[in-house]
């Protein structure tokens, strides 16, 4: 079970368990009865409080593992998260007046024992009959200074918890300075400029800097030009401080995660949305799309429709679907090549249909079967992919991702936009992906399918 679900799971049991120490206490206060009056009273107001109580068990931490690994640690939290919620709900109902007389304040304050011991008791009782077991996090740490050493040391104090330090990197100052000597537990694996081997060869799922060293080409080095899905911290100094925020702490050494991914309930949302917009968008387009067919069968015949392999998330191949827009048998002699501002290939109407990318639409099909998303990297095709892959560093990152209809590069460059440059557009999507920046998109990809701006 991961942190998240962790989380996830105890948010649940905790709502649960608050709603019913709540009616336990009316059937205490109304000697095994519930008046429909007062419970009324109880039931419009139960969201707010549920609320109120999961906000004070966040405060507390019983939402993060690390917080509440001891007996001790859970009675402290469970204890001061019932005691908030009694004085803020306490309040909340005194403030109301009158409102709210039907709901007996004595109903709280017998709760919140029955809150203490519902909390306590579920939790002792799944670390006791059902263990949770972390998933192992390899760790490599670079540097080998006091800092790196406290920070090995940290992480061997939580190895429950899924933590395990492979071994720390010097740097060749370190060498040279005699800093890289083994430290007690944890052996000193190599430097950094073997740092990208020393990922794949120890299956290292997280590296953490902790020295000043060359950031930049360490990134590159182990994120862009390698196929390992690692995630990397670097204990901030001012300048990392400056432009980015603390992700995590360790003790009481901050970390700031440079390799961003966007969370799961981020990618259920744009999967859920994809779906929902494709066939309410399917629809609405259709006559649209019925013209344009009719269009290219007057004016060049069959096939309307153009089926290309291309390739997507993880590597895997599929088909996307586009009206067809050049002439028949376009690549019979020159093979697999891009489309250039004034191909003669692309027939008057095509370039029409591209202009205001109407030769995109039947990719909705493409977005309903979960090939491709409404935002994302432009799927290529396996020849060009292969290029780009030898040629421009840290191509296969733009892989982690689901192809797009639409993307960052698509409506901030023109249409023969390099695509060295575009997979910049990608990366900058990529590792800074949320909700405000795909409606942004979205809205830019509107401007440009109105202006045609881009599309030649």
């Amino acid at each position: 079970m991961s942190r998240a679900q962790f989380a996830w799971l105890s948010i649940i049991v905790d709502a649960l368990t608050y709603n019913a120490a709540v009616l336990a206490a009316f059937f205490v206060r109304f000697g095994g009865t519930l008046p429909a009056y007062n419970v009324r009273a109880y039931y419009s107001l139960a969201p707010f409080l549920t609320v109120t109580f999961l906000v004070g068990a966040y405060i507390y931490g019983l939402y993060d593992p690390e917080r509440v690994e001891s007996a001790w640690s859970i009675v402290r939290s469970a204890l001061s998260a019932a005691t908030l919620t009694t004085l803020l709900t306490l309040g909340g109902l005194q403030l109301s007046g009158q409102t709210f007389d039907a709901f007996p304040r004595l109903v709280i304050l017998i709760a919140a024992p029955l809150q203490v011991l519902l909390l306590i008791g579920w939790r002792v009782g799944a670390t006791r009959l059902t263990p949770i077991h972390w998933p192992e996090q390899r760790v490599l740490i670079v540097g080998t200074g006091p800092l790196a050493r406290e920070l090995a040391a940290r992480l061997a104090e939580r190895e429950k918890w899924g933590y395990r330090v492979v071994g720390l990197v010097a740097r060749d100052e370190d060498k040279a300075f005699g800093e890289a000597a083994d430290t007690p537990g944890h052996s000193v694996l190599g430097t950094v400029h073997e740092l990208s081997a020393l990922v794949a060869r120890e299956r290292v799922d997280r590296v953490i800097v902790a020295s000043p060293v060359a950031l930049r080409e360490l990134f590159e080095d182990i994120t862009l030009t390698g196929e390992t899905d690692v995630r990397v911290d670097v204990v901030p100094e001012l300048y990392e401080i400056f432009i980015g925020t603390v992700d995590s702490i360790v003790a009481d050494i901050p970390l700031m995660e440079i390799t961003h991914r966007s969370p799961q309930w981020y990618s259920g949302a744009k999967r859920l949305l994809d779906a929902l917009f494709g066939v309410v968008l399917l629809v609405a387009l259709s006559p649209i799309m019925l013209l344009a067919a009719l269009g290219i069968l007057t004016t060049m015949g069959w096939p309307v429709l153009f089926l290309q392999e291309r390739v997507g998330r993880d590597m895997r191949l599929f088909k996307v679907i586009k009206f067809r827009t050049m002439v028949r048998d376009a690549e019979s002699v020159s093979g697999p090549v891009f489309a250039t501002e004034e191909d003669p290939r692309i027939t008057p109407l095509g370039r029409f249909l591209r202009t205001y990318r109407i030769d995109e639409l039947p990719q909705l099909v493409n977005i309903l079967r979960g090939e491709m998303s409404f935002i994302g990297p432009r799927p290529e095709r396996p020849a060009f992919v292969a290029s780009f892959l030898r040629d421009i560093p840290g191509y296969r990152e733009r892989f982690r991702l689901k192809p797009g209809a639409t993307g960052l590069a698509q409506v901030s460059g023109s249409y023969a936009t390099t695509p060295a440059r575009k997979l910049k557009y990608d990366l900058i999507y990529m590792y800074h992906q949320n909700l405000l920046m795909d409606v942004q998109i979205v809205v830019d990809t509107v401007r440009v399918v109105l202006t045609g701006r881009g599309a030649r």
